[in-house]
């Protein structure tokens, strides 16, 4: 098939590489040009414009990084409102806002097109290695018509129903129950470090009992070796999460108390110059807060 690509930070240059790799032909744009060079170097075309990527193939993903972004690139002069063809789909691959998916959906839908919510469950790595998951909220014939591309980025896929909103709502829930299991063992470490315990005897008793799984498994060994950098997922990123998640629940009178704590967390994080770092880094504010180095 062939297909635009919009975005292409970590995340979108492994999405677009899976996609070339499974013999799709894929148009890539990106503001920062440079960017399209691993892409190209590897069949990639290079576009010049998002309406080059728009018409490219009629269906063009967006993964970027936040809902300013993904609205300016749809509803500026030549963005994807003005470009994409009638009957044209917009796969929205990023982590956004239930009202954000919802404004873009009846945008599209005045314009004759069509939305699709398509977000990643997956750091990068995990989508390199066709790992990945994938949520999809949209039109069933427009999600069939897509799944050879959901199936080239992700091993599994799940579909959240007919609105597009409804995958959005999906990611940001998983994304929060993640950073409140990280948030929790940021303080379980600080409690027994505390006590003198080496936070590796911690992390085996974890993952090799009730919590053998791979959030506990990537994340509690990141906190354990304090490596927090590169970053698979960066606390500044973390944070517009985290919001995302109170503003979604405060929408529908849901209380989220425990968001509040991871929020504030990635705050202190951020305080201390460790936005680009990775979100687990929110541990190393936990230890903070309780006196150790």
């Amino acid at each position: 098939m062939k297909v635009g690509f919009i975005g292409l930070g970590r995340m979108g240059q492994v999405m677009a590489r899976r996609l070339l790799d499974a013999g799709h032909e894929v148009g890539v744009y990106n503001r920062t040009a440079d960017k399209t060079k691993p892409l190209t170097d590897v069949g990639g075309k290079a576009m010049a414009s998002i309406k080059d990527a728009a018409n490219y193939g009629a269906i063009v993903f967006t993964m970027l990084a936040d809902d300013a972004a993904v609205l300016e690139v749809v509803g500026q002069a030549g963005g994807l409102k003005e470009s994409l063809p009638k009957g044209g789909i917009h796969i929205c691959s990023g982590t956004h806002s239930v009202a954000a998916v919802r404004k873009l959906a009846a945008v599209h839908g005045d314009a004759g097109q069509v939305l699709l919510a398509a977000p990643i469950l997956g750091r990068p790595e995990v989508v390199a290695s066709g790992q990945a998951g994938m949520l999809l909220g949209g039109p069933k014939d427009s999600l069939d018509r897509c799944r050879p591309l959901f199936e080239a980025i992700a091993r599994r896929s799940y579909e959240a129903g007919p609105e597009p909103a409804g995958a959005a709502a999906i990611k940001i829930a998983n994304n929060f129950v993640l950073g409140c299991a990280i948030e929790a063992m940021g303080e379980g470490f600080a409690l027994v470090r505390k006590y003198g315990v080496a936070p590796d005897i911690l992390y085996d008793v974890m993952t090799e009992g009730l919590l053998a799984c791979s959030a506990y498994k990537i994340y509690g060994k990141i906190i354990t070796e304090e490596r927090y950098l590169p970053a698979g997922f960066r606390a500044i990123l973390a944070l517009k999460d985290a919001n995302l998640a109170l503003a979604a629940a405060e929408a529908v009178s849901v209380p989220l108390p425990s968001a509040n704590v991871l929020r504030d967390r990635l705050i202190g994080a951020i305080a201390h110059g460790e936005g680009e770092h990775d979100w687990a880094v929110i541990a190393r504010d936990q230890a903070r807060a309780s006196g150790l180095s």
